[in-house]
């Protein structure tokens, strides 16, 4: 028996126009949709495909606990079963999809599913989404590079100090709950920052300084910043 394949497919960062087609053709064309956490309709992946896919409450649906936490040992066990469940469906010769924010090669859960799917034989593809960040510039009305701009993606959440004294723009990802530290930083740095918090979702907000920027900003909260 052929097995079957892992999709990654990201479903962009809020708004399900930003879905592209062949991420609705793979949830369409196949039965097992796979969400991180133990309930998918709660997920926001689910929340942005069902829009734009109405068959998906339909589909058998695949909760896998991925818990949000720094500890190895336990990101690991979470990750290998994750990736056993996801195994077993496989060498029935079924597809999965699983749905992740964004693009599904940018700091996605997905990729690390996929490399243990590989190591145990079975193969994998990627569907690109619209990165959180690209929407965010378009939400702002910025391009998000010039000429001959430098682009740094940064994670906010890195525990130590980032460099930002070079010139050319810079994004900040999920930086609500690390605001106070990144603004400072940014400050000192002499960036001209912008932000959208929970781009494309409900109660999304468009902060064209930094000043307005609240400190209790959500965790979807990304910054543009540009030197």
């Amino acid at each position: 028996m052929e097995k079957g394949i892992a999709y990654g497919v990201g479903v962009g960062p809020g708004n399900p126009e930003l879905m592209t087609l062949k991420a609705v053709r793979i949830i369409r064309e196949n039965e097992i949709i796979a969400f991180p956490g133990t309930v998918p309709e709660e997920s926001a992946a689910y929340r942005i495909a069902a829009q734009a896919v109405p068959e998906l409450p339909n589909k058998i649906l695949l909760g896998l606990d991925l818990p949000m936490t720094r500890d190895p040992e336990a990101l690991a066990d979470a990750r290998q079963k994750s990736a056993e469940t996801i195994a077993a469906h496989l060498d029935r010769g079924r597809n999965v999809v699983f749905l992740t924010l964004g693009d599904s090669t940018i700091y996605s859960t997905f990729t690390y599913l996929q490399t243990l799917l590989q190591d145990m034989g079975h193969r994998t593809e990627l569907v690109n989404g619209i990165p959180s960040f690209c929407a965010a510039a378009a939400r702002l009305n910025v391009p998000l590079t010039e000429d001959r701009e430098t682009l740094r993606v940064i994670p906010a959440w890195n525990e130590e100090s980032v460099n930002l004294e070079a010139p050319g723009t810079y994004v900040l990802m999920k930086s609500g709950k690390h605001l106070s530290r990144v603004k400072k930083e940014s400050a000192a740095a002499g960036l001209s920052v912008q932000g959208v918090e929970n781009c494309g979702m409900p109660g999304e907000r468009v902060y064209e300084k930094m000043e307005e920027i609240p400190e209790n900003a959500g965790y979807f909260t990304l910054l543009i910043g540009k030197k």
